[in-house]
């Protein structure tokens, strides 16, 4: 008895890692990206999932990019669906509703989406259902203090513009929570509506024409930064981002989620969809670290004297 013991303690001591006891086969994650490239979350997944147990000879990811137009976007999940992928993830919310019409089996992973629930991604944060879970980025959620933080570093801020996309499901939320809090907040809010990049001119124009003194910059044109930073700086006006690599090109300040946090969580999730867990009973993740950033020198060439209360609130400054 004691060498049986004894023989079962040294096989569990030479147990195989999670991943060879997982079926073999290689599996095929299409990745679904709004914007264009160069773009951090293809290397985040490759990384992440490795430190899972996937390999890289165990995983081939299928990067798609849509480049802001949300019909190339369809076509692409469209086909990574017939080419038979295991699993879709997905960036931002045009992203996720071109894999939700492509297929309603694939598991889709948000990596990540604004406001899921209100713009019908998902039934419920606690009980996603359907195909779809992953991770919310809170990007509405952060509006009423997106705009506190404008109006403390310009204390005479009125009119703020909201630079937002007529071709986005999640402008609706990203619209709304920024005017609950204009209102609270005793400003005016100023949403400019474009169906894409050929309307950045027109748009910065109209902004300056209604006498602007700060602009909001919608997530979905993150990937569009440097042409806006450019445009703002002509314009010298001043501009909140969600996406800390705008403020390091030039941009005002930024508030977001953490990203490194976000691609963690979206890499927990579509780990446990390949082990077997079904995507509909997983709770959407939320996140749990953001970061301010602050760029000074920026706010020096704008005439802005940013006040120690921010300063002391910011994760980083660019100077």
């Amino acid at each position: 008895m004691r060498r049986r013991a004894a023989l079962a303690g040294v096989l569990a001591g030479l147990a195989v890692p999670a991943f060879a006891q997982a079926p073999g086969r290689l599996r095929r994650i299409g990745v679904l990206i709004d914007g264009s490239p160069p773009h951090p979350l293809p290397e985040a997944l490759r990384a992440g999932m490795k430190e899972r147990g996937w390999p890289e000879a165990a995983i081939a990811f299928e990067i798609r990019y849509a480049n802001g137009e949300p019909a190339r976007g369809v076509e692409q999940a469209a086909e990574l669906v017939r080419g038979g992928v295991d699993a879709l993830v997905a960036h931002f919310t045009p992203s996720v509703r071109a894999a939700m019409a492509a297929t309603s089996t694939i598991p889709i992973i948000m990596a990540p989406a604004g406001a899921p629930v209100e713009t019908g991604l998902v039934a419920s944060l606690s009980r996603p259902g359907g195909n779809v879970s992953g991770v919310t980025n809170m990007a509405a959620e952060l509006g009423g203090r997106r705009l506190q933080l404008l109006k403390d570093m310009i204390p005479s801020l009125g009119r703020v513009a909201a630079l937002v996309s007529s071709q986005d499901a999640f402008t609706r939320p990203f619209v709304s929570y920024l005017e609950q809090a204009a209102v609270s907040g005793g400003l005016q809010l100023d949403p400019v509506a474009i169906g894409g990049p050929a309307g950045f001119e027109a748009a910065f124009a109209a902004m300056v024409e209604r006498r602007a003194g700060a602009a909001v910059i919608q997530g979905v044109f993150n990937s569009h930064r440097s042409a806006l930073v450019a445009l703002a700086s002509r314009h010298r006006l001043p501009t909140m981002w969600f996406d800390r690599a705008a403020v390091e090109e030039g941009g005002l300040v930024s508030l977001s989620a953490n990203l490194a946090d976000m691609y963690r969580r979206a890499c927990d999730l579509l780990d446990k969809v390949l082990r077997g867990a079904k995507v509909g009973d997983l709770p959407v993740e939320q996140p749990s670290v953001f970061e301010l950033v602050l760029n000074l020198k920026t706010a020096q060439a704008l005439g802005i004297t940013v006040p120690r209360s921010v300063l002391i609130q910011a994760d980083e400054v660019v100077e």
